[in-house]
């Protein structure tokens, strides 16, 4: 089986290659994304291997089919980037639906005692020998109200991050998990009891903009947000309005509803044009990092795996775990 392998980083060469090679698959790396104008590259291929950030449209997928392609393996959790309508009956999707719930939960709990403590402004600081601490000072979280949005794998994970800090953690899910050691709540009651509020759910038509401007005036002031999941979670022209009333004590994110022309790519020289964008990096009280939560090397080494491992189902004919069909609504 041949791969064309799209959106190609330095570290995904670390395990794809040598993976791929005990599986026997021949893989073609390119540095372009994908979209329509680069679908032609995997002409002659199996397969095609794409990430998050990739454009999945009817045009490319119908390129795909024309050339023979047969599988679509998405090296990621999220989907909302692929008609998967366009697909049916033309070409096998599967993913990577968890590859490590622990890194993205810790990375969660980095940003928040980052930006609570404002260790990232004390070491910038005194790199230049200034050893003040005026302007740094953050709250205890110990005995405060963490509220959980979300209480997936990852979700489930954060949770006792959160009780281990010592606070009393609410968690909002539509299908709560009993067996959790978690109070459920009503996301309005958790959005007006929470100190911390940090989102674990998946992107979809129910949960876009779940951070809205009714919802942003329902918290707390003084109100930290933390958001490792999707950047469509959260309306940025709401949260600019709310950080300029001064909602919040701090927002951390990892994901950006528009991340798609900057996250992954250096644009330190570039003039960047998304006004929302620029706008929250302003805000001296927003940590703004370019979806790395998911950066290990162990879940790097998951998504090669899981990912030659769907192809290698799809070869053999074995029931496919990690399939996505289109679903009606």
């Amino acid at each position: 089986m041949k791969i064309a392998f799209y959106d190609t980083k330095d570290y995904d060469r670390i395990w794809f290659e040598p993976l791929a090679k005990e599986f026997g698959y021949e893989i073609v790396f390119y540095e372009s994304r994908f979209i329509a104008d680069t679908a032609i590259l995997a002409n002659g291929c199996d397969a095609v291997c794409l990430f998050v950030n990739d454009v999945i449209d009817e045009t490319a997928i119908n390129m795909l089919y024309d050339m023979g392609v047969k599988v679509i393996l998405l090296r990621c959790a999220g989907y909302d980037n692929i008609d998967l309508k366009a697909c049916e009956g033309k070409i096998t999707v599967m993913r990577v639906p968890s590859y490590s719930p622990t890194a993205v939960a810790e990375y969660a709990a980095a940003l928040l005692l980052t930006l609570n403590r404002k260790t990232h402004k004390a070491y910038t600081r005194t790199r230049e020998f200034n050893f003040k601490i005026s302007g740094l000072m953050g709250i205890t979280l110990r005995g405060k109200t963490a509220g959980v949005i979300g209480t997936g794998k990852i979700g489930r994970i954060m949770i006792e991050i959160l009780k281990g800090f010592g606070m009393n953690v609410l968690a909002y899910d539509p299908f709560p998990d009993t067996s959790l050691d978690v109070e459920y709540v009503a996301l309005d009651d958790l959005l007006k009891s929470s100190d911390v509020i940090s989102l674990h759910c998946p992107l979809s038509s129910d949960t876009q903009y779940i951070i809205n401007k009714n919802s942003i005036s329902k918290m707390k002031k003084n109100v930290i947000l933390i958001n490792t999941s999707r950047g469509g979670l959260v309306d940025t022209q709401a949260l600019n309005d709310g950080l300029r009333e001064n909602k919040f004590l701090g927002v951390a994110l990892d994901v950006y509803e528009e991340e798609d022309e900057y996250f992954f790519e250096d644009r330190s020289n570039d003039i960047i044009k998304d006004d929302e964008l620029i706008k929250l990096m302003a805000y001296p009280n927003v940590l703004i990092t370019s979806h790395q939560a998911f950066f290990t090397d162990e879940s790097l080494e998951a998504i090669a795996s899981v990912s030659l491992n769907n192809l290698k189902a799809y070869e053999e004919g074995a029931p496919l775990e990690n399939e996505l069909k289109y679903q009606p609504k």
